[in-house]
């Protein structure tokens, strides 16, 4: 399915520069995010990945608003989303992991209690029917199901019609059925211009609904883009078993590298049509039927691991101090 493109790139909604977040002090200070530079843009959908530890969900913290920044600086809808808190609430919608919602309340109360919170929030019984819940509005959370729960935190994120809807790890828990239901519903969201920053472990999901993303290693964005653009230069894969007696060497297949163990066979090749072509007509030619024969291009799970793998081998990066426009400022005031 083609993604609808935002029409004007300009207009950006997330804009972060140099963003830094640390923790402790001395020698025990901890750099989470070290020096990132993001723009989300109207009506996309962007997704932020990273490896466990990667500076994530520091990064979307800040971004949401509930956090204040070590350094750099954040705007969200024109505005900074914890000095001016008040301006940005009422115009976005937050999933967190976990909604920690008290488990005494049903669905619908505990609709009820968040929306006497939110300017402007939609009728309850709207956001459950949303997210496949209007059934269940009668039972207690803690009666819920793990993939129940989650449709519930997506519920009260969207109450308020939000403009900007911030998803954390959002198919956590989510059966097959219900994760399809979720991906059709954003698609949805986004289709009506809402505007959606995404983290997720499942990267088939970033795959299947990001307009763009990011890959986060040690507190840094180490690559961005399309999808298109981040697979871009990886290798695509043909693997295959030979015949117990082939009786022939196999062909010397340009651009490739060939992997042999026993019997099966495995080729990362820069040009997948060529080689397939190739490989084909040999085996056509020499009557060699290939076994478990498997074509695919490069999946932006293989190009994350590849990226995460370089990343993790590269030079360890020193802390990162005070940038050049915060030391600015304390000369400055030291001055006055």
């Amino acid at each position: 399915m083609e993604k609808s493109r935002p029409s004007r790139p300009s207009d950006s909604v997330i804009d972060v520069t140099d963003l830094h977040r640390h923790y402790g002090t001395g020698a025990t200070r901890h750099h989470a995010v070290r020096g990132v530079d993001l723009t989300v843009r109207r009506g996309e959908l962007f997704a932020l990945l990273g490896t466990n530890g990667a500076g994530k969900t520091s990064t979307m913290e800040v971004i949401e608003g509930l956090a204040a920044p070590s350094d750099g600086t954040v705007r969200v809808l024109g505005h900074d989303p914890f000095e001016e808190r008040a301006a940005v609430r009422p115009r976005i919608g937050i999933m967190l992991q976990e909604g920690g919602f008290p488990g005494e309340l049903t669905a619908a109360e505990t609709g009820r209690v968040w929306a006497g919170m939110t300017s402007g929030a939609r009728p309850v019984g709207e956001a459950l029917e949303l997210v496949g819940l209007a059934h269940r509005r009668d039972v207690r959370v803690k009666q819920l199901s793990g993939g129940e729960r989650r449709r519930l935190d997506l519920a009260m994120a969207l109450l308020g019609r939000p403009e900007v809807l911030f998803l954390d790890e959002p198919s956590t828990g989510l059966d097959p059925e219900a994760r399809a239901a979720v991906w059709r519903l954003v698609r949805e969201l986004r289709a009506q211009g809402t505007t959606v920053l995404l983290t997720t472990h499942y990267l088939e999901e970033a795959e299947e609904l990001a307009d763009r993303l990011a890959i986060m290693h040690g507190g840094r964005i180490v690559t961005a883009g399309t999808v298109a653009e981040v697979i871009a230069g990886r290798p695509s894969r043909i693997a295959f078993e030979l015949p117990e007696y082939a009786g022939t060497a196999l062909p010397l297949l340009a651009p490739a590298e060939v992997a042999v163990d026993g019997r099966k066979v495995t080729v990362q090749t820069a040009d997948l049509q060529r080689t397939l072509h190739d490989l084909l007509d040999w085996a056509h030619r020499h009557r060699i039927a290939l076994g478990a024969l498997d074509a695919r291009s490069a999946s932006l799970e293989e190009a994350f691991l590849a990226i995460a793998s370089e990343a993790a081998q590269a030079p360890p990066q020193p802390p990162v101090g005070p940038t050049a426009r915060t030391a600015r400022r304390r000369l400055i005031g030291s001055a006055r």
